[in-house]
């Protein structure tokens, strides 16, 4: 019965890529003793293609780290024509409550539960900078939402700007040139979700510590999460399940840099392997060579510890030009929009350190009001 819903699902998948939408965006939810979803698609860059890597990373909503993490020889200014593209879309679940919205840092990923449907809905995020973190270890919720959001910057990032020449308005107003983008959830007086007016930036370290989606995936979460959802951040790069049939799998992502010495470092960055997952690959059906190897590669995607030296094999998609980006990156139109219609969570805002620099300080951040 389980490989019948997989090959249902895999279909789907490949019915949403040849159609340019982003179906799978949803996942139905697998069982409390399951951790594995979706399947990688493949697909071939066009003889004629002049389109950047976001531009595919954007029609199979993905970030840009997600794909690279997959496709490390890839030219990112152009990928050559041709060539294969793996499309990361089978996931391993956080190890984190499945309620609400978990912002996992290190795959650059957010994972939104909506109450009474049975599905998560993963969307690529930026996130912010080296100094300027995203919170790694805070369980929160949705305080507030707006739409048009304005955005006042603080006065450390007005010094920045200065120093580098472009120097900004008292309050940037709403608008397609708003780096906040047209939608916001705000998180506690510090942080908040939001778009962005530069879609290069998903699957990337690039804001002050706030979370950016694309244009439609913010738009979708503002028209679906309601004020008062349970939000946890957490810092996952390494992610591992044992399946109900006994194969035992691993996700490894590159973690994030947390210092200036490895970032700026030409060596892997450390991986620590926590103690959960420690448990699961620690068992007589897994080889080391199988755990060497996936700690090497940190391909993004599941790896098959029994005895498999590669993650699952990847669907191909029929080459045609509607499964070929856009000029622009495209929008989310064939969403299966769960409707989140349940109470939202009442779990309170544990407050963050006065010293960080939040992303906006407009006053709707500052004092919330329901949305």
């Amino acid at each position: 019965m389980k490989k019948s819903i997989r090959a249902i699902v895999t279909m789907a998948l490949v019915v949403a890529a040849c159609s340019q939408t982003a179906q799978a965006v949803v996942y139905p939810l697998p069982p409390a003793n399951s951790r594995l979803i979706g399947e990688n698609l493949e697909i071939t860059v066009p003889q004629d293609n002049t389109l950047p890597l976001e531009a595919f990373a954007a029609q199979y909503q993905m970030g840009l780290s997600n794909m690279l993490e997959t496709n490390p020889h890839t030219d990112v200014y152009l990928p050559k024509p041709g060539s294969k593209l793996i499309i990361p879309q089978q996931l391993i679940l956080p190890d984190a409550p499945r309620e609400g919205i978990i912002i996992n840092s290190a795959e650059m990923r957010l994972y939104y539960y909506p109450k009474g449907t049975h599905t998560v809905v993963v969307l690529p995020i930026g996130i912010g900078e080296l100094g300027k973190d995203t919170p790694m270890n805070w369980t929160t919720k949705v305080e507030s939402k707006r739409a048009n959001p304005t955005w006042t910057p603080t006065a450390k990032m007005h010094a920045e700007y200065i120093a580098a020449g472009t120097p900004l308005p008292r309050v940037v107003p709403a608008g397609p040139d708003n780096p906040m983008g047209l939608y916001a959830l705000y998180i506690g007086r510090l942080y908040a979700v939001h778009g962005t007016n530069a879609n290069f930036g998903i699957g990337l370290r690039v804001s002050h510590g706030c979370v950016r989606l694309r244009a439609d995936d913010i738009k979708w979460l503002f028209d679906n999460v309601p004020v008062g959802t349970r939000l946890q951040f957490i810092n996952q790069p390494v992610k591992a399940t044992v399946e109900p049939d006994g194969t035992r799998w691993i996700e490894v992502h590159n973690p994030l840099s947390a210092n200036e010495e490895e970032f700026n470092s030409r060596a892997p960055v450390p991986i620590a392997i926590p103690a959960a997952v420690n448990k699961i690959i620690s068992d007589n059906s897994v080889t080391s060579q199988a755990i060497d190897q996936a700690l090497q590669r940190r391909s993004g995607m599941p790896t098959n510890l029994n005895g498999a030296d590669t993650a699952a094999q990847p669907v191909p998609v029929p080459e045609n030009s509607s499964a070929q980006p856009k000029e622009e990156p495209l929008t989310p139109q064939g969403i299966n929009q769960p409707q989140a219609t349940d109470a939202p969570a009442n779990d309170s805002a544990t407050p963050q350190p006065a010293s960080a620099q939040p992303e906006t300080s407009d006053s709707n951040a500052v004092t919330p009001q329901a949305g």
